[in-house]
């Protein structure tokens, strides 16, 4: 058993702009320091957070919990924004950053911390034999945030102690922290040339591939959607490696983006379409609207960055497409992924515009503004951070990039994403672990494997596949995919071997136990080599 404790923690500590300040039991009950105030409102499930200062600029606080974890306790966390075939559930490792919440198992018992979506501060939990500790980011950027005696509502800390299993204890954990998620109102599935044209696309090649999408899928009742990537904007290969605006035409290979969305629907699929929404090279844009982190990139603080970012949201609705993915905001904010960010998610020295809001309520607000312009259309966020994004979007792509090229990426990325962010869907949203990409260059005995366990998961299957590789059984394989994907909304699907596997190969799919061989004969590679 793990021993039980009390919701109050023991102790703590602020970070301001010049020093830490520490916080016995009796100072933090006292609820004042200097000219910040703070109150720990005891909840049925935990506590309710929240924080106030007059001048003082605050960049952290630190609560303390004293709890005597059992040595064989296992642990697991969240992903900042996404994960990097890095999720795994580990022993004591002090100084691990786990955002968001974090599972403590030791075999016949699971215990749960976290915070419900939405907060006010980027919240992140680490964990010793002898405690835990929440660390509430409350920074503007870099530097702490001028809150002007302004009340700010921190987090909700949730606590619970289960019985279950780990998976299915996660499960109705997720559903506690986010009780309003935002969903489709059917399956979401189709196609994204990304991972085999990476970019290198046209008019003509898109409406080629929705042909080719729906021969696959004729006859469904829930049609696909067809996204087109990177490469239509209108400043696209301006310079190499710039894929930012503006987002309001199309380039001469794209000529004409509502046409193009009238033809895919027309055709019978769903149109979808990619944007950046925050690097825009537009030279209408004051230089006041930029970050004063990098001035390639917009600030969401301003207002007037906000309703820009709207009229491209409406722009894009008003041409036809009915799926909207929003795509690099966490890095054109932060100017860091998210495997890179661990307890200091951006760099110091740097504020956002307006230094009276959090680096969380900053994002919120990006998120909230997007969906508010979306009219009716489905909102998929990728490089997001899905903790703040769950309400404001109906998916969410929750790891890295799979490849079309190299096998060792889609088993890192999309195995992992799916096995730990699994428990999200349906609670937060519906996760996109990324797509099957078929080109010819990877071993169709590998990618098939991932497609079916796509398809049977209840996830958005999206596949990216050249035409002509495939032969035609294994079309038809696809076919079968795609129509089990078009109405699979709620399948029982359990990686079984995901306490002791980054890359589950055992899995409970609607209540048959399966088994998959993901690596090659050479075994596994390191991709950073």
């Amino acid at each position: 058993m793990i021993s039980a404790f009390h919701h109050q923690p023991d102790r703590g500590a602020l970070r301001t702009q010049k020093a830490w300040i520490p916080l016995s039991e009796n100072q933090l009950a006292a609820g004042r320091c200097q000219d910040i105030a703070w109150e720990l409102a005891g909840t049925t499930r935990g506590l309710d957070l929240s924080i106030t200062a007059e001048e003082t600029p605050l960049k952290e606080w630190v609560l303390r919990w004293d709890l005597e974890f059992p040595l064989n306790c296992r642990f697991l966390g969240g992903a900042w924004e996404r994960g990097y075939g890095d999720m795994e559930w580990r022993g004591f490792v002090p100084e691990r950053v786990m955002p968001w919440y974090f599972l403590a198992d030791n075999g016949q018992e699971v215990l749960c911390f976290g915070v419900k979506v939405q907060p006010h501060a980027l919240c992140y939990w680490t964990v010793d034999p002898h405690g835990f500790s929440l660390h509430l980011d409350l920074r503007c950027g870099g530097e702490g945030v001028r809150l002007q005696g302004r009340k700010l509502p921190a987090a909700s800390v949730v606590f619970h102690r289960c019985g279950l299993a780990a998976f299915p204890a996660l499960q109705r954990f997720l559903k506690v922290l986010s009780p309003q998620p935002l969903l489709p109102s059917q399956p979401v599935y189709g196609s994204n040339n990304w991972y085999y044209a990476y970019g290198n696309s046209s008019q003509e090649e898109i409406l080629q591939d929705t042909d080719y999408l729906l021969s696959l899928t004729q006859g469904l009742e829930n049609p696909p959607t067809m996204v087109i990537d990177d490469g239509w904007q209108v400043f696209h290969n301006q310079e190499p490696g710039y894929n930012g605006g503006p987002w309001r035409q199309g380039n001469e290979k794209f000529p004409d983006m509502a046409g193009l969305a009238r033809q895919i629907s027309t055709r019978g699929a769903r149109p979808g379409i990619w944007v950046r929404l925050l690097w825009n090279r537009d030279p209408q844009i004051p230089s006041s609207w930029r970050s004063r982190r990098d001035p390639e990139y917009l600030d969401p603080t301003v207002p007037e960055v906000l309703r820009y970012v709207q009229e491209d949201i409406r722009t894009l609705r008003a041409w036809g497409y009915t799926l909207i993915k929003h795509d690099f905001s966490t890095f054109d904010l932060l100017g860091r992924w998210g495997f890179q960010m661990g307890s200091q998610i951006t760099d110091g020295g740097w504020r956002f515009a307006d230094e009276t809001v959090t680096t969380a309520e900053a994002i919120l607000h990006l998120y909230q503004a997007i969906y508010q312009a979306s009219q009716g259309a489905l909102i998929l966020g990728c490089n997001c951070m899905g903790h703040l994004g769950a309400g404001w979007m109906h998916l969410n792509r929750t790891g890295d990039d799979t490849s079309g090229r190299l096998w060792e990426r889609t088993r890192k990325m999309g195995v992992n994403t799916l096995a730990f962010t699994l428990p999200m869907h349906g609670s937060f949203f519906a996760i996109d672990a990324d797509c099957v990409g078929v080109t010819g260059e990877i071993p169709w005995e590998l990618n098939r494997q991932w497609l079916w366990l796509l398809a049977e998961s209840g996830t958005p299957l999206f596949t990216s596949i050249r035409p002509g590789v495939l032969t035609p059984d294994q079309e038809e394989e696809v076919r079968q995919a795609f129509a089990l994907a078009s109405r699979h909304t709620c399948a029982e699907a359990l990686p079984l071997d995901w306490q002791n596997n980054t890359c589950p190969e055992s899995w409970l799919l609607s209540h048959q136990k399966r088994s998959f061989s993901w690596f090659p004969a050479q075994g596994a590679l390191d991709l950073t080599t």
